[in-house]
């Protein structure tokens, strides 16, 4: 009967080790990050008569972007 391959000796080179070491000062940042199309998030924290006021993110973005609107435009197109 042919042999199962579990039963085989296992080679040292095949096993994982316990542990190992990795050094994060030799890593680069992962090329493909910005490429997942995932809207970068920004936390700002309110304080506290400010968040009984507006208590979900969509109520603060909605305010945000009527004041944006309404503000007057730099020639060079920033808001002033």
């Amino acid at each position: 009967m042919n042999e199962m391959p579990f039963e085989k000796s296992q080679n040292s080179d095949d096993e994982l080790q316990a542990e190992y070491s990795f050094d994060y000062q030799k890593a680069k940042l992962n090329r493909f990050a910005a490429r997942s199309g995932k809207q970068q998030l920004t936390v700002v924290v309110l304080d506290e008569d400010v968040a009984q006021v507006f208590t979900t993110p969509e109520s603060v973005n909605k305010v945000l972007r009527a004041l944006i609107e309404s503000m007057p435009q730099a020639a060079n197109g920033e808001t002033a």
